[in-house]
């Protein structure tokens, strides 16, 4: 007999470490852009495990290439060769323009891996200086001890000072700023192209350029944190290539997995030239099952039409959003691209969510008042029509509730 959601939550409120404020809501079944409860309803996923699933739930495709890596072989240890690193190093080179991949398990660790290569990128050159990093305010880099020192919210930081340093944080959009924070004591800039926890903030043309400039300057290293933003999300194989920027280092998560947990480093020719054997490791990173996920995901992506799928719908998607902007006037800006979007609000994001989730439809709230959007790149227009209405009834009670 499955257990129920008060039998699942009283088991993990005496067992799991409480560093989560769950909704109430336990999953236990998912197809395509659906998600099932324990009580069987039905939600449309606008959320896809924070941009992790996708290819949707319960993938045919992918459930069989991991079944059959499962029956196959699991790990073998970075101690050996296997045959999938180097397909799945290729795929993401290919895509990146980038030469060289060194595979982890998260987002966060893909991070850390940029931070740690651009420190041994100066040693290398016998400059002990360059050891700062420059990072964009409401920028989002990880809960590892590396990450978190380029992750700007002191919500988050405080507890654990001090942390990585130093590091200055600059505005972005402030070239004044960045100028004055680009040294030549900064070993890296780290930034993503689009800011995801921090509110699906795109950075400018402008900006990425004043970037680009001041790197040159000062010889300083260009990390893109692609972590959200990467392998077709925007619409783009990474959303670097739309802003001009031409990054040293890439950050790879999320996505490339459509579930399985993986993140991927991706370095440049000059930086790799400056890592050693023993630089860096990592007991399960680039494990068969991983990459075997990865693997059928790239193939999607690169040779089956799922990046040209994301910019049709996603072109789709803007237009409807901004069409629900112009009606609900708490809405105060819909912004993002290709199938990362969020809805900058009046007021805070939370009721949104809440209304929605009764509804039949899961969206997500991060910097306080934006509603975060994103769904398995494998979604129909037909379905995002239909989470548009239902977000359209719920702005309509919210705003109704407001004004009561």
């Amino acid at each position: 007999m499955k257990p129920t959601l008060d039998e699942i939550r009283a088991r993990e409120s005496r067992h799991v470490l409480q560093t989560y404020k769950r909704q109430p809501i336990a999953f236990v079944r998912g197809s395509g852009p659906r998600l099932y409860d324990v009580e069987g309803r039905e939600y449309l996923d606008l959320v896809s495990g924070i941009g992790v699933a996708s290819l949707g739930h319960a993938h045919p495709g992918l459930a069989a290439a991991i079944a059959d890596q499962a029956a196959t072989l699991l790990h073998t240890s970075n101690l050996y060769y296997h045959p999938l690193q180097g397909e799945v190093a290729a795929r993401l080179t290919q895509l990146s323009g980038l030469s060289r991949v060194f595979f982890g398990n998260s987002g966060a660790e893909a991070v850390e891996g940029c931070l740690k290569f651009a420190r041994r990128f100066w040693y290398t050159q016998g400059v002990r200086t360059r050891t700062g990093f420059v990072a964009i305010e409401r920028g989002f880099g990880g809960r590892t001890f590396g990450a978190l020192s380029v992750t700007h919210d002191e919500h988050y930081r405080a507890p654990f000072e001090p942390l990585l340093g130093p590091v200055t944080f600059v505005e972005s959009g402030d070239v004044a700023a960045l100028d004055a924070a680009m040294t030549e004591r900064t070993a890296a800039i780290i930034a993503e192209p689009i800011q995801g926890e921090g509110g699906i903030r795109p950075m400018s043309r402008e900006f990425a350029e004043a970037i680009t400039t001041a790197c040159a300057r000062t010889g300083t290293l260009l990390i893109a944190d692609e972590v959200q933003t990467g392998l077709g999300r925007t619409g783009y194989p990474f959303y670097f290539q739309a802003l001009g920027l031409q990054p040293d280092l890439v950050s790879v998560g999320k996505a490339v997995g459509s579930g399985v947990p993986m993140g991927a480093t991706l370095v440049s020719a000059r930086v790799a030239q400056a890592i050693s054997p023993g630089d860096h490791g990592s007991t399960y990173g680039g494990n068969l099952l991983a990459c075997r996920a990865a693997a059928f995901f790239l193939e999607q992506l690169m040779d089956r039409g799922l990046l040209d799928h994301v910019k049709a719908v996603g072109a789709h998607f803007e237009r409807l959003l901004r069409t629900l902007a112009l009606k609900h006037p708490v809405i105060v800006e819909a912004r993002g691209a290709g199938l990362m979007r969020g809805l900058q609000l009046a007021i805070d994001a939370m009721p949104i969510v809440d209304t929605a989730r009764d509804r039949g439809l899961l969206v997500n709230r991060t910097d306080e008042k934006v509603v975060r959007l994103l769904p398995p790149l494998t979604i129909e227009a037909a379905d995002l029509d239909r989470a548009v209405d239902i977000l359209d009834g719920v702005f309509a009670a919210v705003e109704a509730e407001v004004h009561a």
